[in-house]
């Protein structure tokens, strides 16, 4: 770690913990006060994870400064102790992470406040939130493997709760598949767990870094297999990712978009860190490249073959994994560089992308996109929040998905070898795939007029006020045939409609210009209209998040390959926690 001064350094390890202490203690707090203080609760969350993204700037920037920043838990040293460690990678990941989950939170209270739902998000969906922040922090930060271990299991425990929140037979059948997926990869982490102590002694990663390449090919080679495994299911990579487009799409809108933005990142990050600090040699780089070559090959043609906006935007996920470990196996410094660049850009714009599919189910009941369209002349705003992370995802120039597929183009071009430049070829072809899955999206639910399927899945027309009272719905969310619905085919083409119009004419319906049922966080089915401001606000920022990417690109790619000389050198993270 470069020089500085003993205050400057105590301060600064001092902030590593805050990340994952700072969230738990408001999600204990905000269970204790239940669903009282409505407005205290709100405050409660959000300051709570602005003040977490602060830390991380400030750990972000002693990082890049000092060094890697290290806090023994207890004061006990590795291998007795658990330790945090914050350097230029992790602290980088904290800072993207934070910035995307307090959006979401944001999101989350301007749908609650907007649905007048107040019991479920306040008294389950927030403490569960928080805990899932807690346990993405703590997975950043872990100096150890059995830490990253308790990271995971924290995020996992928080996401069983997410995505069965509501108790639809949808959400809890996709929660039963990730469940079971999940703690499959947990027993086979504990597993390689136990395999690395028993031949190192120890689990904590600066020590490993030397241990591991002391050992007998064989059980090194294990040892990596074993991780590995483990990493891809959670990271969603072919041919260990069919659970994701069933399971994420089924979640209500804020889980889906952290899902689908963070979570599988985690993987990444895990795959980064291990390959990095503990196996540098390279041994299973070519498997890696096979892996990213299949990723993003049959996540592609998976979300060509879509008509559903989340089910779509679940394979691009998986495609685009595909882009990150073609840059973890090219194991080289442009390669680390352009794979960490991407992820900083995907996590945002992945985020963005599920926040707006969010707001496009209220306004049009659903997400198929053969039953939409007219939502970009409907509701311009919603429709440039689309087009605009939809066109970076796609990699369209100059936006920080073209400059982060360039990046990783450019280091396999760098590195060479046939294999690499297959992959480049499946990588261009993914691109310009991409592009189109997304523009059909575009053209089928926002540019096109509005079909006329659409009226009976649930739009309550705006022509006129009725005296009925609201009837309770205990449908399973989904089904499209409930008290809107009826309201809506009442006034369709060919069927009767309202005093002094014109039946089957024009002006028989208008097209979204009323009220819409989706579902909310508890599953039932809710009111609603434009997008509201509170939930539209946050989706803006998120936008802008990821233009920023392209706008301060430059200074992003200067940390990028500063991140990956301290990951390829691996001694200012050893050095950092052994002190040698």
């Amino acid at each position: 770690m470069a020089a500085t001064s003993a205050e400057s350094v105590s301060a600064s390890s001092a902030l590593v913990p805050l990340p994952v202490i700072l969230p738990l203690l408001a999600a204990g707090l905000k269970l204790a006060i239940g669903v009282r203080l409505q407005r205290t609760q709100r405050v409660i969350s959000s300051v709570v994870l602005a003040a977490v993204l602060v830390v991380a700037l400030l750990l972000l920037i002693d990082a890049d400064r000092n060094g890697p920043q290290v806090m023994y838990a207890g004061g006990w040293e590795p291998p007795v102790g658990i330790v945090l460690v914050a350097d230029r990678l992790s602290a980088l990941m904290l800072v993207i992470s934070s910035a995307v989950t307090l959006c979401v939170l944001l999101y989350s209270i301007g749908q609650g406040m907007a649905d007048n739902d107040e019991a479920t998000p306040l008294s389950i969906y927030h403490p569960s939130y928080l805990v899932l922040v807690a346990g993405v922090s703590d997975t950043f930060l872990a100096g150890d493997l059995f830490n990253l271990y308790v990271g995971f299991e924290i995020m996992l425990t928080a996401s069983y709760v997410l995505l069965t929140l509501g108790g639809t037979v949808t959400r809890i059948r996709a929660g039963a598949t990730y469940a079971i997926v999940s703690l499959l990869s947990s027993v086979l982490f504990l597993a390689a767990i136990a395999v690395v102590y028993a031949a190192t002694g120890t689990v904590t990663l600066a020590q490993l870094a030397g241990r591991l390449d002391r050992l007998p090919d064989g059980v090194s080679l294990l040892a990596q297999i074993s991780l590995l495994t483990v990493f891809c299911i959670k990271a969603a990579v072919f041919p260990l990712a069919a659970w994701l487009p069933d399971s994420y799409p089924t979640a209500p809108a804020p889980v889906t978009a952290v899902f689908a933005g963070l979570l599988t990142k985690v993987g990444i990050y895990a795959m980064l860190r291990t390959q990095t600090l503990l196996f540098p040699d390279g041994r299973l780089d070519d498997a890696l490249l096979v892996l990213a070559l299949l990723s993003l090959v049959v996540g592609i043609l998976g979300a060509v073959a879509q008509t559903d906006l989340k089910r779509l935007l679940s394979f691009t996920l998986i495609s685009h994994i595909g882009f990150m470990v073609f840059g973890i196996a090219l194991a080289s410094r442009a390669g680390f560089a352009g794979a960490v660049f991407y992820v900083t850009h995907h996590i945002t714009v992945q985020t963005t992308l599920f926040l707006v599919v969010g707001l496009v189910e209220r306004r049009g009941v659903t997400t198929d996109m053969q039953r939409l369209g007219g939502i970009a002349k409907l509701s311009p705003v919603l429709g440039l929040v689309f087009f605009i992370p939809a066109m970076n995802l796609a990699g369209v120039p100059p936006l920080s998905g073209f400059l982060g597929k360039l990046g990783l183009l450019r280091a396999g071009f760098l590195h060479g070898g046939a294999l690499v430049l297959v992959v480049i070829v499946a990588a261009t072809v993914t691109s310009l795939l991409t592009l189109y899955a997304l523009a059909k999206a575009w053209n089928l639910a926002f540019w096109r007029a509005a079909p006329p399927e659409l009226y009976v899945l649930g739009v309550v027309l705006d022509i006129g006020e009725t005296d009925e009272p609201d009837e309770p719905d205990d449908r399973e969310e989904g089904d499209g045939t409930g008290r809107a619905g009826a309201a809506a085919s009442a006034n369709v083409p060919g069927t009767s409609s309202e005093p002094g119009s014109t039946p089957g004419g024009p002006a028989d319906v208008q097209v979204l210009s009323g009220r819409t049922e989706a579902a909310t966080f508890g599953g039932r089915a809710i009111t609603t209209g434009e997008p509201p401001a509170t939930m539209l606000a946050p989706t803006i920022a998120m936008v802008s998040f990821g233009l920023a990417f392209t706008v301060l690109a430059g200074p992003l790619t200067s940390l990028t390959e500063r991140v990956a000389d301290e990951l390829t050198a691996r001694t200012p993270y050893v050095e950092a926690v052994t002190g040698r």
